[in-house]
Parts: structure tokens; C-alpha cells; sequence
């Protein structure tokens, strides 16, 4: 099984507001770089579109290592969050945002063998600082629209 591993950085200005999305896959020495962005959205809600675009880019299942800075993900698959969600059938009952994101991931999750790993953001890790640069130049081009 092919190894890969991912950065994911998301951004907004305003929460709500205009928002930007990034994720750079490595595998062995190839690099790709992916990156969007939305006019209205939240900071969570990039944080995990950037870890879902880099999961459905992946051709064939893999074993992933995401690196991300959001606290929102690394916890909620780290400690357990998302099976108690998925477990509620992803209810806003209990208060759950994003969950046809989650819903999403949780999919994605079934396909590839992911572990997830918090990385300190705007320090000094280069893969994370450019998903951060490119996820920020969408946020801007974003609200400039």
C-alpha cells in the first residue's frame, strides 16, 4: 500500500466570511498541491474541505498521515468525536456543525487507513506554512469577488 503523506491548512476572514482551503500530498519525492475556497464559509469548514479534496485525490487506497493544525479535526478524530457523532447518525441534536462534512470524511475514512497528527500552525514546519500561504491567497481571492 502506497504511503502518503498530506498537509491541510484552512483560513477565513470573518466567521462567516470569505474562506480558502489548502493540502499539499507528498509521495515520495512528487508533491501535489491542491486549493480552493468559498465566498461565505467558517474556518472549520475549510479546515475539513482541505482534508477532504487531499483524501478524494488519492486514486487508490493508501495509507495516509495528515498533518493539519486544526484542533477541530485532529481532536474530533483523535479522541473519539467522530464515532460518537457517527454513532448519533451526525444529529444536530448534540449541537454538531458541519455534518454533511463529517458525513464526508467519515466516507472517506472507510477507503484509505488515515492517522491524523497535529502540527503547531505559523511555525516552523515548511509544508504547513505553504498550505497556510496557498489557503490564505484563496481566502483573499475570495473576498475581493
Amino acid at each position: 500500500m502506497k504511503e502518503v503523506t498530506v498537509y491541510t491548512d484552512g483560513a477565513c476572514s470573518g466567521n462567516p466570511g470569505p474562506g480558502g482551503w489548502a493540502a499539499v500530498l507528498c509521495y515520495g519525492a512528487a508533491k501535489k498541491e491542491l486549493s480552493g475556497g468559498e465566498r461565505e464559509t467558517t474556518n472549520n469548514r475549510m479546515e475539513l474541505t482541505a482534508v477532504i479534496r487531499a483524501l478524494e485525490a488519492l486514486r487508490e487506497r493508501c495509507a495516509v498521515t495528515v498533518y493539519t493544525d486544526s484542533q477541530y479535526i485532529s481532536r474530533a478524530l483523535n479522541e473519539g468525536w467522530l464515532s460518537k457523532w457517527k454513532a448519533a447518525g451526525f444529529t444536530k441534536k448534540g449541537g454538531l456543525k458541519n455534518a454533511e462534512l463529517w458525513r464526508a470524511l467519515d466516507g472517506l475514512l472507510q477507503e484509505h487507513e488515515v492517522t491524523f497528527r497535529w502540527v503547531k500552525g505559523h511555525a516552523e514546519n515548511e509544508l504547513n506554512n505553504r498550505c497556510d500561504a496557498l489557503a490564505v491567497a484563496q481566502r483573499d481571492r475570495y473576498a475581493r469577488r
